[in-house]
């Protein structure tokens, strides 16, 4: 391991059961808070102007959520996000940069140098390699499973963030079934499927004749999950003229129904999810900082299924055994050759698990034998044409039983990675071009072409600043 590696391994009978960060700190040599420093004590560290950072910065030429230090197995990596007036590491204006001890970094006013400092701080693995319905063998998800172990028995408010289909549903049923409250309800809302007229009923409840339509009094999500563990899937979608009243219940835990005047006292534990960067809006102004402040007592952040490919044959196998169970040749044992396992471990996986998971399921059902081999288990990205909406998928997907959600993540998905493949194309890969051309953040663009598999992690030296 290389001695400036940022995180090492311990291992037990060759089973990882600790990993180690090393000790690192930033002391802020010039600006307005010259003098403070602060040690790295996590995965990921935020710096900005924003109290929601790890580090604040009394600058006011500091972006909200400026920049971010990364601790990776081959060192300290800084990455700018998308802030206005840049990040600089020895005079040059970067996206991203390995850290080596002693160099200097600016950010607005503010001068900070990066330096290592003795000893480690020990981050726990889980032993196990399940947690109810999520499965990873590898470090990256033990880890979240050690977290999971902890936070379960509390009543900590969570986000939960990651990639459309990494199982962000799955994190917030795993936590209420491990908890206190698994007896009780646990109420699922997705905020994006709610029309903004009916969102606040919805979420709140209403009192009979309290708007056209009311004719009867109803229970919203947080009255009816009193008890147990209300999950708010895609929170980032929540309208900001109603993230002050979703606030105010998570601080008060009372709700006020509309058209109502009395308090009602409610007992739930709230888990949420996004798979948008809530600090970049918290920066564009479209998600109030308070209430991210509030959201992310606990964050758990879900790794995409490209950066765990050692889960795949785990994964693969689970699917493999469920979907037998509901296919056409009920009790057959299913089994993947290793070429086709190797080629499912390479492939990005734009759709991440939940893409895995149809993909396996479509070709258990279609397969002509048992034994699957690479041409059974192609991922639809690419295997089939371009996909048009409207012009017949829709009854595909009944066909098949998938849930709207489902194909509905699915229908933008294949466009999300289509239009960025060709705006990428348009503008030979330079991201800063493209990100205008889309209307989007070249910090937004180039974690969807990320995503999707379509640029490397590494900056594009054209690319305009």
């Amino acid at each position: 391991m290389n001695d400036d590696a940022a995180l090492t391994k311990q291992f037990v009978d060759r089973k990882v059961t600790k990993r180690k960060l090393r000790k690192s700190r930033l002391v802020v040599e010039e600006g307005p808070e010259k003098g403070k420093r602060i040690d790295i004590a996590s995965e990921r560290m935020t710096i900005g102007e924003s109290v929601i950072c790890d580090l604040t910065l009394n600058d006011t030429a500091v972006s909200g959520t400026h920049c971010e230090i990364i601790a990776k197995e081959n060192g300290f990596l800084l990455r700018d996000l998308g802030s206005a007036n840049g990040t600089w590491v020895a005079g040059v204006r970067v996206r991203e940069a390995w850290l080596e001890p002693g160099m200097p970094l600016r950010i607005g006013r503010t001068v900070l140098r990066f330096e290592h400092g003795p000893g480690t701080i020990e981050i726990d693995l889980s032993r196990r390699e399940k947690f109810y319905d999520l499965i990873g063998h590898g470090v990256r998800m033990r880890e979240i499973f050690a977290v999971l172990e902890k936070v379960a028995a509390s009543d900590l408010t969570v986000l939960v963030r990651g990639e459309t289909g990494t199982g962000k549903e799955l994190v917030a049923r795993a936590i209420h079934r491990a908890s206190k409250r698994a007896q009780r309800p646990l109420i699922v809302q997705d905020c994006s499927a709610i029309p903004a007229n009916l969102i606040e009923s919805i979420l709140f409840g209403h009192e009979r004749g309290s708007f056209t339509g009311a004719a009867d009094r109803k229970r919203g999500c947080f009255e009816v999950a009193d008890g147990g563990t209300l999950f708010l899937d895609e929170i980032g979608e929540l309208d900001i003229s109603l993230q002050p009243k979703l606030l105010r219940v998570l601080e008060t835990r009372e709700v006020q129904r509309v058209g109502g005047t009395r308090m009602i006292p409610v007992d739930v534990r709230v888990v949420a999810a996004t798979n948008r960067d809530l600090r970049q809006m918290v920066n564009e102004g479209t998600f109030r900082e308070d209430l991210y402040y509030r959201l992310t007592v606990v964050q758990v952040d879900l790794p995409a299924l490209r950066e765990r490919a050692e889960d795949i044959p785990a994964l693969a196998g689970q699917f493999l055994e469920e979907s037998a169970k509901r296919g056409p040749r009920e009790g057959a044992s299913f089994s993947i050759t290793d070429d086709a396992m190797t080629k499912l471990q390479a492939y990005p996986w734009p759709g991440n698990v939940r893409e895995l998971k149809n993909t396996i399921e479509r070709a258990v059902s279609l397969a002509d034998g048992t034994e699957l081999g690479m041409h059974d288990l192609m991922p639809a990205s690419q295997k089939t044409p371009p996909m048009v909406f409207p012009g017949g998928t829709a009854e595909q997907f009944v066909d098949n039983d998938i849930p709207f959600k489902d194909a509905k993540q699915r229908i933008v998905d294949a466009f999300e990675a289509q239009y960025l493949k060709a705006v990428l194309d348009k503008h030979g890969d330079n991201i800063s071009r493209s990100a205008r051309a889309a209307g989007l953040t070249r910090y937004h663009l180039r974690e969807l072409a990320k995503r999707y598999g379509l640029r490397g992690e590494t900056s594009d030296p054209g690319d305009e600043d």
